[in-house]
């Protein structure tokens, strides 16, 4: 069995590997001629949008890696099957049980590859290269392009000691803008007691954020009497509020929800929980981002059933036409499954996993059909 899984993976690798390489090559393209019209804005040249291309390709690759391995697949089970040489493995004991044991192997290959790409590589390389023309297009290094430029956010925490009145504290806060080193600028906390009473408004030109909470600079601060009419004003030049955010949960604020990697995903998730804001675009987000990789093992098994459909069933092309519709209609059903799950409020792990569920039952009944009746 070992000569027949060196076949079956060169196979399917080699053609995985054409079909990626031809995707990536088409969006690079795309991309550069995209990008060519913000050649000579500031420091911004041709070689930095050759290079800002490139760093995108990661994302790309993410994104249409489960595509490329339903097309190269499709197209390497059907070659097969029309030269007649997986029916000789089949003659010679490649059962189909085994026969789908080497190829869902094959596709938890892919999906680590998937997870570890879209988790890691891709979330560091888009954003530097957002950073890198950020910085030339607009000559401010802590400015990149496609980031929001300011976010709100709500951290609720208990009173400190001799803080009056007692009781919970939340707090709404404005950040004007992050900085690329996690810098934030613009920042106005507004602070409600225990009664959604405004006791004081904290505004800061500059701070930072860590483990022990935010250092502010430049502060002005307003506070208010128990009948909300303006009891004082006081400047500082340094303060340090008692913020219970975390410099990953405001990182993750900032960033695009589709290039947030899982982690953050849970972590913001977990944040907008804890205060009881609305989360449900984000756990879906969430999920899908976790179940996208398993992808590649539901483009596996779609792929199998092509080997089982004889040579008069249709030449590779047509099976490998058929493979790119099975894809195209699997992309849309994902996004659609996800707009209907906010649409009709689903639980958000269904609504992911939904549209994978149903193409490997499908999947999985023409394999049995076709190797009980073909």
């Amino acid at each position: 069995m070992r000569t027949v899984r060196r076949l079956l993976y060169v196979e399917v690798l080699g053609a995985v590997a054409f079909v990626a390489l031809a995707f990536l090559a088409l969006f690079f393209f795309i991309d550069l001629v995209d990008q060519l019209g913000d050649v000579g804005r500031g420091a911004f040249r041709v070689q930095h949008a050759v290079l800002y291309c490139l760093l995108e390709l990661p994302s790309h690759f993410y994104e249409l890696f489960p595509i490329a391995v339903l097309i190269g697949a499709t197209y390497a089970l059907a070659r097969l099957a029309q030269s007649s040489e997986f029916t000789i493995l089949r003659t010679g004991g490649l059962g189909p049980a085994r026969a789908l044991g080497m190829l869902a192997l094959l596709g938890g290959a892919f999906a680590a590859l998937t997870f570890v790409v879209g988790d890691y590589v891709a979330p560091q390389t888009g954003a530097y290269g957002e950073a890198m023309k950020g910085a030339l297009k607009y000559q401010r290094a802590d400015r990149p392009s496609g980031r929001r430029a300011s976010v709100w956010l709500k951290d609720r925490r208990a009173a400190g000691a001799g803080e009056l009145p007692a009781g919970e504290r939340v707090d709404s806060i404005h950040i004007g803008h992050v900085g690329a080193n996690g810098r934030l600028e613009d920042i106005d906390i507004y602070e409600f007691g225990p009664d959604s009473q405004l006791l004081r408004r904290v505004r800061a030109a500059r701070g930072t954020a860590d483990a022990t909470g935010w250092h502010l600079e430049e502060v002005l601060m307003t506070r208010w009497d128990g009948d909300e009419r303006l009891a004082s004003d006081e400047t500082r030049t340094a303060l340090d509020w008692p913020a219970t955010l975390t410099p990953d949960v405001v990182a993750a604020a900032v960033a695009p929800l589709h290039s947030m990697s899982t982690i953050d995903l849970y972590r913001y998730t977990s944040h907008l929980s804890d205060n009881e804001q609305a989360v449900q675009r984000h756990q879906i987000q969430f999920w899908k981002k976790a179940l996208y990789p398993l992808a590649c093992l539901v483009m596996v098994g779609l792929a199998l059933p092509f080997a089982y459909l004889h040579a008069r069933g249709g030449g590779v092309s047509v099976k490998v036409f058929g493979g790119i519709l099975l894809g195209i209609s699997f992309v849309l059903l994902n996004n659609v499954s996800t707009h209907l799950g906010l649409l009709r409020d689903w639980t958000p792990w269904i609504a992911a996993s939904a549209p994978s569920v149903l193409y490997l039952l499908l999947s999985m009944a023409a394999f049995s059909w076709l190797v009980r009746y073909r």
